[in-house]
């Protein structure tokens, strides 16, 4: 029998022992031991504390909120209310510094129409203001000569609202450019849309003469391109040409619309074998969002190029719009309608025109190293003009069995066609999101 009395404990004065309990009846530890209990003692036992394993610190998930720091200038952050409004009212300081007033209004309820009507700045003003002063905090960002945004310590607000659409390093030069050749409003809209849109325009005629990099050469192109809307010769064309020359900045790109000035162009020789000298159909990318920014539209039927041809003479002749609302009526029903922008070669098109759909442009024979592309196309038709005259013109016709072709009068005359179903005064492609001028993530403000 080994009863807790014959044991003794055990001291270490260095590794004190700690008991979970005390034993207050050591008769209720007795039991039998299958041993000796003589050897089992014969050795002492020691004891000693094993460290526990340190647990790996867990990561902190939960981060406590920190509020971004306040856009409003130091002076007007201790404001309440009311406080802002009398700035705003009043215009105390310059315009950037107490623009960030009024989001930080909005953000406590109020609305454009009663800011306006205490303060007296309407909505666009509002709006224009708020935009300007994050367009002018980018251009600080970016570093822009100090001399050029001094010009908008006192003013501007409307200019730098009208860059607002480029990236940070077209702000830059669009800065530099309308400062240096004081541009307003309306200037300074036509060159950010220029040079937003000059990359996309890569397959017109001239692009290469002009450089991306100049501000003056985009809106150089922009006139260029536009005076080519217009009959040779006409007082449009030459208006437009001379604008362009004027604000053009590379020698390559004054080059360009001199000789375009001088006819140079109209006497390049002809080549046989190269469709792209002797057509003169305008092929259009459509943007996104541009039928909603243009100022007038056309509406026209559509017919698929695989139906039969059939429809492409059944289609509604003509579209009015009239009233205040301008809502347009047809002379009859039609499944298919396309809006368009009014461009100068549809603004003529009120009675007879068709849209035919292909869902391949290389029904287009056009130069096969550059325009074959498989994709979707629009080709508007004037069907008022059927008989092939015009050997370099563009006619939609009717041949190997039914099937819709695109050719032209002198490819038709071969073939023994003596009547097109119209003639084509336009060939769309659709927008493409891939484009060189997109922005990227950096770039964005």
């Amino acid at each position: 029998m080994l009863s807790s009395t014959s044991l003794k404990p055990i001291t270490n004065p260095k590794i004190p022992f700690f008991s979970s309990f005390s034993i207050q009846n050591p008769s209720l530890l007795s039991f039998h031991l299958p041993f000796s209990p003589s050897k089992a003692l014969l050795k002492p036992i020691s004891a000693t504390l094993i460290p526990s394993t340190p647990q790996p610190q867990q990561q902190q998930l939960y981060q406590p909120f920190r509020p971004p720091p306040s856009p409003l200038p130091p002076k007007f952050r201790s404001l309440d209310a009311q406080g802002r409004l009398d700035v705003l009212a009043n215009r105390n300081g310059l315009w950037f510094e107490y623009a960030p007033l009024i989001p930080s209004l909005y953000q406590e309820g109020f609305s454009p129409p009663s800011i306006e009507e205490i303060t007296g700045i309407t909505g666009v003003e509002q709006n224009t203001l708020i935009v300007a002063s994050q367009v002018r905090e980018s251009l600080i960002q970016s570093k822009t000569d100090e001399d050029v945004m001094s010009f908008f310590d006192t003013g501007g607000a409307e200019l730098l609202y009208e860059i607002r659409l480029l990236s940070a390093s077209q702000r830059a030069e669009a800065v530099r450019y309308i400062v240096e050749n004081g541009l307003d409003a309306k200037g300074a809209q036509d060159l950010a849309r220029a040079m937003k849109d000059f990359p996309r325009r890569k397959m017109d005629k001239g692009w290469k003469s002009f450089e991306y990099g100049l501000p003056g050469d985009c809106l150089s192109f922009m006139y260029y391109r536009l005076s080519r809307e217009h009959r040779n010769p006409s007082e449009q064309r030459t208006a437009a040409l001379m604008q362009a020359l004027q604000v053009a900045e590379s020698e390559s790109a004054k080059k360009e619309v001199s000789q375009e000035l001088e006819g140079g162009e109209d006497e390049k020789p002809e080549k046989d074998d190269d469709l792209e000298y002797r057509v003169r159909v305008p092929v259009v990318r459509m943007q996104f969002g541009e039928v909603a920014e243009a100022t007038s539209v056309v509406v026209l039927p559509v017919c698929m190029a695989e139906e039969d041809t059939k429809g492409i003479l059944e289609a509604p002749l003509e579209c009015r719009s009239g009233g205040d609302f301008g809502v347009v009526e047809a002379e009859k029903g039609w499944k298919r309608w396309v809006v368009l922008p009014s461009w100068e070669p549809l603004a003529g098109l009120r009675h007879g025109g068709v849209v035919v759909a292909f869902s391949d442009a290389r029904v287009i024979p056009w130069k096969s190293n550059r325009w074959y592309k498989e994709e979707a196309i629009l080709v508007v038709t004037d069907r008022n003009r059927k008989e092939v005259e015009v050997d370099a013109a563009f006619y939609l016709a009717k041949v190997d069995g039914g099937r819709l072709k695109v050719d032209t009068g002198s490819a038709l005359k071969e073939m023994g066609v003596k009547e097109s179903l119209g003639t084509v005064v336009l060939v769309v492609r659709p927008p493409k999101e891939e484009s060189d001028d997109q922005l990227s993530d950096e770039d964005w403000e």
